[in-house]
């Protein structure tokens, strides 16, 4: 679903979507697309920030406060980096500023719709891939995540990167890293992107943000995930 007041953008996107055999919809303006997100049964919203009708942080915020997980691809052509931290904040999966090139664009959509595919194979009924450390529990499988028995309500990226750092106890991860393994890329000068998404991450899981038990920072090289683990269920 494509949903982009700029007819040539949408056309151009649409185009090379469809040559890699996706069947694309899209909508011109925000209430339209809204409409469409809510009753289609799509793979991926791609949605643009500055709508007429209705803007893309709106939309992304009634799709989520709705329930609807749908993966958010954001198209921004905005210059200041908080409106894509409120996007990514709202639930938006990933952000793309204009102008961007078409290649990155579709690079970017395989590695969402990958990431859905690989969560989509979990058995629910496994407890294989369960972790518990530390009053910290995840559930890769019904996609929960619980400190000391409270849920928590995170994004399906907020999920992926706390999964990798729980797979991964004690490993110093760069940022580069985590952009290639989590986010599937690896371009230059995104790597804010991952300081934001941690950050935001240690807002809801840790008891003392200032001073993360879980995610731990290695100054200079990057992040890693505490060793001290209750283990897998």
């Amino acid at each position: 679903m494509i949903i982009e007041d700029d007819r040539d953008i949408s056309h151009l996107i649409a185009l090379h979507l469809k040559d890699l055999s996706f069947q694309v919809d899209a909508a011109a303006d925000g209430i339209q697309g809204l409409s469409m997100a809510r009753k289609g049964n799509y793979d991926l919203v791609i949605l643009d920030l500055m709508l007429p009708k209705l803007d893309g942080l709106e939309i992304c915020k009634r799709l989520r406060s709705e329930s609807n997980q749908t993966p958010i691809l954001m198209l921004t052509a905005k210059s200041t980096e908080l409106d894509r931290v409120i996007g990514l904040e709202l639930g938006a999966d990933d952000y793309l500023s204009k102008p961007f090139s078409i290649l990155e664009l579709i690079a970017r959509v395989k590695a969402i719709l990958r990431r859905v595919s690989i969560r989509s194979t979990h058995n629910p009924d496994s407890v294989a891939d369960k972790i518990k450390v530390n009053g910290l529990s995840i559930d890769p499988a019904r996609h929960e995540v619980m400190i000391d028995g409270i849920s928590i309500d995170l994004t399906a990226r907020e999920f992926d990167l706390l999964y990798y750092f729980a797979r991964n106890p004690g490993r110093v991860l760069s940022r580069a890293q985590l952009l290639d393994q989590v986010w599937g890329y690896g371009h230059d000068g995104y790597e804010h992107t991952v300081n934001s998404h941690i950050n935001r991450l240690r807002k809801k899981i840790e008891h003392d943000p200032e001073h993360a038990s879980y995610i731990v920072t290695v100054w200079g090289v990057g992040y890693k995930f505490t060793e001290q683990r209750a283990g897998r269920e």
